[in-house]
């Protein structure tokens, strides 16, 4: 079974994918994203690996006979990627070199161009997925993509938000939150040329950082090459920096936020003022041997609660950044 489904309660759709709840354990000695498996060549730095078990497809099974006139189904169109970070198995973005994670860079804008290419696709999402608490069950370093038919809920309140603040104030507002979040500086965590990080004032999770484009761009295939050399390097050392937090390779749920692609020409216009590149991390610890849980509060009612002070857990960071420059 695979075929999106309609929540009318809250306006959107549920990826039904069944057929990938009977993927095989892999055996513990044996890896399929390494140089010699099936599939994968003898010898690669990064490439892209079709997804064995996708939720989304190109080519979807017909939905089954379940819809009425209330309840509506439709095709689980898409494209399901996994981008694979290095040949080394054990290898994790902050161990990677710049020039390394640049090449990740440039795979991650061919991959952005090559799905939006499909104008059925409405919303490409590249992620990253790091360590077991996260659900994590193939340690090889990699990330993924997925091609949405739909754009998904967040992101369209989000840029709802957007459109509402442009036309009241003519302008976008992650510039403006960017720049007041520059100008309290409390939050900061460090910058360069090209990208800021910091801790948003509204952060949901303890160590929830945000990496943003200092300038306006909407997706991230319109950097030049020295911003993907910086955007690599921040990746580096923002990785790095949750990393020696607590000198352990810190799980994350890292989601970036591009444009939608293939919309209609009346939305484009207000789509290029409104949206703006940004990376956010979802760490799911609050300190070193928690969890963070999202439980009914968060989950029932999305009535987030972050039991830390983001000001506080800036100067923290910083100070794991210091420590990760200092182990360079």
């Amino acid at each position: 079974m695979a075929e999106l489904r309609w929540n009318p309660l809250i306006k959107d759709w549920v990826i039904i994918a069944s057929h990938r709840q009977d993927r095989p354990q892999m055996p513990k000695d044996w890896c399929p994203f390494c140089p010699g498996s099936d599939n994968i060549p003898d010898d690669y730095d990064v490439m892209m690996y079709e997804n064995d078990f996708p939720a989304l497809s190109q080519n979807p099974p017909s939905p089954d006979d379940v819809a009425t006139d209330f309840f509506k189904v439709k095709d689980a169109y898409g494209k399901c990627e996994v981008i694979l970070y290095s040949s080394n198995h054990t290898a994790t973005l902050p161990e990677l070199s710049t020039e390394h994670i640049t090449r990740l860079v440039d795979l991650w804008c061919n991959r952005y161009e090559q799905i939006s290419a499909d104008e059925n696709i409405k919303y490409v999402f590249i992620f990253e997925n790091r360590g077991d608490v996260v659900g994590v069950t193939m340690p090889h370093p990699h990330g993924q993509i997925y091609g949405y038919s739909v754009i998904p809920k967040k992101i369209e309140l989000e840029l709802d938000a957007a459109k509402e603040y442009y036309e009241e104030n003519s302008r976008c507002i992650f510039c403006d939150l960017l720049k007041n979040e520059q100008d309290s500086g409390k939050r900061i965590i460090f910058s360069n040329e090209h990208f800021t990080v910091f801790i948003p004032f509204f952060s949901e999770y303890p160590y929830g950082i945000y990496i943003m484009s200092n300038s306006h761009k909407t997706n991230i295939t319109q950097f030049n090459k020295d911003e993907r050399i910086s955007l690599a390097q921040t990746l580096k050392y923002a990785t790095g920096m949750l990393d020696s937090l607590f000198d352990y390779k810190f799980p994350y749920m890292m989601c970036m936020h591009n444009a939608p692609v293939n919309i209609n020409d009346d939305d484009s216009n207000c789509i290029n003022n409104c949206s703006h590149f940004h990376i956010a991390f979802y760490p799911p610890m609050r300190s070193k041997d928690k969890q963070k849980f999202n439980a009914s509060s968060e989950t029932g009612v999305w009535a987030h609660c972050n039991t830390t002070a983001p000001e506080q857990i800036a100067v923290e960071l910083r100070t794991a950044y210091d420590k990760f420059l200092y182990k360079l």
